[in-house]
């Protein structure tokens, strides 16, 4: 009996045929892993203790909405790896069950307004029956200022404590704090290109079918989108109107969708003549299966390997806003660990290695990625490249 296999199924199985796209696919879902579990993987509070008999979970009672959240989406999308539906279908569910996720995280979950972590190291919990801490004892915001910490200190330099990359110049944990800002790197970029990736297929794919005074009116307005320059319309957004990181996708998103929206018109412009896209119009198709459903799955090549670029720029403008000092106040990230490295009066090469070299490897994991899916895609294209 032959085996039927989908069209994702074969794109996905020839996409990990390669060695780089297995390097990428790693980090990436070790970024994945260290954003979805930060709370359980860098915390001054225990995971687990008993005093008196009495068990209790710390680290549970002061999860906020985006922990929670996050961890529903992420066993929901586990869940429906194993569900035998089509690739569209579990897209679909995933982002339905998010939704829902974020909906009833921020209308039920009521976290401790106030986190005082000296708490933590008081008698009530280091005389605790036994306890169990995450595998970094630190969290990001934790200063340890009531252990008398010395700001900055070079990884293993202390007798006392263990940080495995050292202290930043407040004396909070600096492998804590890369943990927890693998958030803000992988949800600007994904979010932010999620959104232009969504305008700019709907334009494109408008603009290629119809051409005419479609293609016309919709290339002025991607002209009028490409002069808009993102980064300065960043800083005028956080001086007028204050730091807010969900403004910074919804920005990056809206202004940086017209570059895929000429590779889907092109696309577009040279399929929609094409025999099984006349015979889908004589069938009497709807416009949107026509163009989304029969087209686009053709023409996605040049789209997948821009939307790598796409997802790596998100990621740098948010660590160049960082880095200037307008970034996220209230949450860690790697531009503003490197920012701090630059400010400070002597080269403190922990600030400066390990955030930018996880910068480094995820701009790159994801060009690796978009590379893999072209050649994947487009067979052909992969033969020429390699003959060249």
């Amino acid at each position: 009996m032959i085996s039927r296999e989908s069209f994702a199924a074969r794109i996905w199985r020839k996409t990990l045929e390669g060695v780089g796209v297995s390097v990428a696919l790693g980090w990436l879902g070790l970024l994945v892993v260290c954003a979805v579990f930060a709370p359980f993987l860098a915390n001054s509070m225990p995971l687990l203790m008993s005093k008196d008999g009495t068990l209790s979970a710390p680290v549970i009672r002061y999860l906020n909405e985006d922990d929670v959240w996050l961890l529903a989406a992420f066993f929901w999308a586990v869940t429906l790896v194993f569900i035998p539906l089509s690739f569209g279908r579990r897209v679909v569910l995933f982002l339905l069950g998010t939704f829902a996720a974020i909906a009833l995280a921020y209308s039920l979950v009521k976290p401790p307004v106030l986190v005082i972590y000296d708490d933590f190291r008081s008698r009530d919990y280091t005389t605790a029956d036994w306890r169990i801490m995450p595998p970094i004892p630190y969290a990001p915001t934790d200063y340890l200022r009531d252990l008398a910490s010395k700001g900055l200190e070079a990884p293993l330099a202390s007798t006392d404590r263990v940080h495995l990359m050292g202290t930043e110049e407040n004396g909070a944990d600096v492998f804590s704090r890369m943990i927890h800002a693998c958030r803000i790197s992988l949800s600007i970029g994904l979010i932010a290109s999620g959104i232009a990736l969504l305008i700019g297929v709907v334009v494109g794919g408008l603009m290629g079918y119809f051409s005419g005074l479609v293609d016309m009116l919709g290339m002025r307005l991607v002209e009028i989108f490409e002069d808009i320059p993102t980064l300065f319309l960043l800083l005028t957004f956080v001086a007028f109107f204050g730091r807010s990181l969900y403004m910074m996708m919804v920005i990056i998103g809206v202004t940086s969708w017209s570059g895929y929206a000429r590779y889907v018109r092109t696309e577009f412009l040279k399929l929609r003549k094409q025999d099984y896209v006349q015979a889908a119009v004589a069938s009497g198709l709807p416009l949107t299966s026509i163009l989304f459903r029969h087209i686009l799955p053709n023409g996605v090549a040049p789209l997948l390997v821009a939307l790598s670029f796409g997802v790596a720029g998100a990621i740098l403008s948010e660590a160049t806003l960082s880095f200037l000092g307008l970034g996220v106040v209230d949450a860690p990230s790697w531009g503003q660990m490197l920012d701090q490295a630059v400010k400070s009066s002597t080269f403190n090469w922990w600030m400066a290695v390990f955030p930018g070299g996880a910068i480094f490897m995820t701009v790159f994991s994801y060009n690796l990625l978009g590379e893999a899916f072209r050649d994947a895609i487009d067979p052909q294209l992969a033969r020429n490249s390699g003959g060249q």
